[in-house]
This record gives structure tokens, C-alpha cells and sequence, in this order.
């Protein structure tokens, strides 16, 4: 016969807190999901590109030949113009200026009197930014407002040295990079705190992964606020509770785990050989035979030379090739079974002892039978 038991107010609040811990303390498959945060990206909240044409001045004797990039002779000009030093009609031959593109990225809610890095590349025929000085560059975006101005001195990441008869190059020192080296003069307004509404856009557009980052938003917050429009995007409406504090909605959604869903797929990188398979790669039932047939051309030529104290012949080179013909034997027709998986056929692959070449061309001859259920991209 079993006895009530009476459990007090306080004993009920530990016995809640220990299944808590108890809760946090069991296991949790952290690698099979991902944060919200890293995979998709708010509309809105993003970087701005500028640009901005200006001079490197300082080199030694590494910068642009005037005489080949008349741009940075007008650009001198008109600097010196600005200065109040006239040059209209004089022939400067100075090589310590060069004329440079300098880029930028404006990261999102940069405040003004902030700093960004800049990358200064050569323009003209410099040979070398080592030690120069990039003067005053206002930096513009697509809509051709200055949004930044950079100045300063250009490290650069190469060097060159060359002598009479042997030079040698490491890296790249016609392109440099300032860091700091911008200053931002004007804020791209975006009022993010006041928002109805957000667009969350996924980094990789997936139906099901887009369903599935809704669904743990809704989830969290008790309601249906997020709505999955396309695999690219989805829509979600503010609650009244975050009314006014958008920022801190993103930052409770943005740490939500879901698993991402993507689509099997084959990458290929013919030029490195390089080959990369997601793990939904299946494969029907096929057969295999692979073989290696190599080919060789031996060039040996012969000198052909006229008889002794003879007046009519010439020496010449008589050509003498072979050519070698060699397939390789043993190479068996390998069976590979349907729907195996992704660790299978790369054990049945390496098993027929191909190389990366060998199973690119395997690969794309298993997709044109059909039996390759995957999407192969060739980079």
C-alpha cells in the first residue's frame, strides 16, 4: 500500500533545480547542428565597398615610368597645382611616384571618426610600393559619395632585388596594405532598433534548412513570428516583447542550433585534382574498370657524317624516334553495390587504385550512366 508523500515548497524548487543540472549535464550532439548565426546573415547588416584613386610618393626609384603612364604625370600635376606649384608644360621624369587604386571595406555601423584597413595596389608600371607614402585618397562608394579618406605609410607583404645578370621576386610588392589607415568621414544610417520586421538570408539556400531555422525560431519564441518565403530567405516579424529592441532578438535567435540540409554534391577542381564529396552522395549499382595506358615518345637523334676526304656530302642530324605503347594489366572490372554511402565508394574507389585524375573521369563517366545521384560542379 503506498503512502503519499508531502513535499514541502522548498523541496519541489530543488528538486526542479537538479533536473536542470541534471538536464545541462547530459550529452549534447553539439557537431550534428549549427548556430542560427552561422548560417545566415540579416539583411541589411553588411559590408559597403569603396574605392579611390591616389598617389604613392617616397620610393625609391620603384615608381611609375611617366613617360608610360601619363595618368600619373596628370596626377602629379594636379596635385602640385593644388598646392599652389605650378608644372603646365615642364617634363618631370621623377620616378618616385606611383599611381595607385586604393579599396576598402565599410563594415556595417561604422561610426564616424572610426578607422578601416585599405589596400593600396599599383595602377601604372611601378615596380615596387616598398617605403612609399599614400597621400590624401578620398575613398567613394557606388553611389559616389566619400564615405572615408586614407593616408598613410604602405607596408607591403614582397620585395624584389636585382642585380646584373640574375634578379628575384617574393610575394607581390605592387600591392600593399595600410592598416588603420582610413578614417571614416560619413555613417551609412541604418536604424535596426526600430524594425517591424526582418529578412533573414541563408548563406547556402536550402528549402528544408530554411523550414527547419523558422520552425526554431517559432520554437523559442511561443508563436509563429518566422515564415520560410524561398530557400534563400526568411521572414520574420518582431514580437511585442522585442518591440523597440531588435538587437536583442538577434542576439537570443542568433545562438539556436539547427542542422543544416544540403543537397548531394560532387565539387571538382580539375586543375589541382582536387575532388570534394558531401555526405549524401549515393551511388546505383554499377561496374567499374579502370586501366592505364601510357604512352612514351623517345626522341634520339643521330649524326650523320660524309666518308673521309669526301667533297660531296655534309654533315646532318637524321632524326630517330620510338614510340613505346605500355597498359597496365591485372585491372579488374570492380562491382559497386546501390546506395552505398559516401565512406564505401571512396573505399571502393581507392580499392581500384586510381589516382585523383584517374577518379575525376570516373566520376563524371558514373554520372553520365546514370548511377552518380548527386549534382557534380566542376570549378
Amino acid at each position: 500500500m503506498f503512502r503519499p508523500i508531502a513535499l514541502s515548497f522548498r523541496s519541489i524548487a530543488k528538486l526542479l533545480a537538479l533536473a536542470c543540472l541534471l538536464a545541462f549535464a547530459l550529452p549534447v550532439n553539439a557537431d550534428a547542428a549549427s548556430r542560427i548565426k552561422d548560417i545566415v546573415d540579416v539583411e541589411g547588416i553588411r559590408d559597403n565597398l569603396l574605392v579611390g584613386y591616389g598617389l604613392v610618393v617616397g620610393l625609391n626609384g620603384t615608381g611609375d615610368t611617366l613617360r608610360n603612364a601619363p595618368f600619373t604625370q596628370q596626377s602629379l600635376t594636379a596635385m602640385l597645382e593644388r598646392l599652389g606649384v605650378n608644372t603646365r608644360g615642364s617634363q618631370l621624369k621623377t620616378a618616385n611616384v606611383a599611381a595607385v587604386m586604393v579599396t576598402a571595406n565599410l563594415p556595417p555601423f561604422a561610426p564616424q571618426g572610426s578607422r578601416i584597413d585599405v589596400t593600396v595596389s599599383a595602377l601604372g608600371d611601378a615596380t615596387n610600393l616598398q617605403g612609399g607614402v599614400l597621400l590624401v585618397t578620398p575613398l567613394m562608394g557606388a553611389d559616389g559619395q566619400v564615405y572615408a579618406v586614407a593616408q598613410g605609410s604602405v607596408a607591403t607583404g614582397g620585395f624584389s632585388a636585382k642585380g646584373e645578370a640574375a634578379s628575384i621576386v617574393r610575394g607581390v610588392p605592387t600591392n600593399s596594405r595600410i592598416a588603420n589607415g582610413a578614417i571614416v568621414e560619413r555613417e551609412i544610417e541604418f536604424k535596426l532598433a526600430n524594425l517591424n520586421s526582418l529578412r533573414l538570408s541563408l548563406r547556402n539556400p536550402d528549402l528544408t534548412t530554411a523550414e527547419r531555422v523558422a520552425g526554431a525560431i517559432n520554437t523559442f519564441l511561443g508563436q509563429p513570428a518566422a515564415n520560410a518565403n524561398n530557400p534563400t530567405t526568411v521572414q520574420l516579424t518582431v514580437p511585442p516583447s522585442y518591440s523597440g529592441n531588435v538587437v536583442s532578438l538577434l542576439t537570443d535567435i542568433e545562438q539556436l542550433r539547427v542542422e543544416p540540409d544540403l543537397p548531394a554534391r560532387v565539387v571538382i577542381d580539375e586543375a589541382s585534382g582536387v575532388i570534394v564529396m558531401g555526405e549524401d552522395v549515393r551511388v546505383s549499382r554499377v561496374a567499374i574498370a579502370q586501366g592505364n595506358l601510357t604512352i612514351s615518345v623517345n626522341e634520339t637523334p643521330q649524326v650523320s657524317q660524309p666518308a673521309p676526304f669526301s667533297n660531296t656530302g655534309q654533315t646532318t642530324v637524321v632524326p630517330r624516334t620510338s614510340v613505346n605503347v605500355e597498359e597496365s594489366k591485372g585491372r579488374k572490372l570492380a562491382f559497386v553495390d546501390g546506395s552505398i554511402s559516401l565512406k564505401e565508394l571512396v573505399d571502393g574507389l581507392n580499392a581500384l587504385g586510381v589516382t585523383p585524375r584517374d577518379m575525376i573521369t570516373i566520376l563524371q563517366a558514373i554520372k553520365s550512366a546514370g548511377a552518380l545521384q548527386a549534382e557534380i560542379s566542376v570549378m
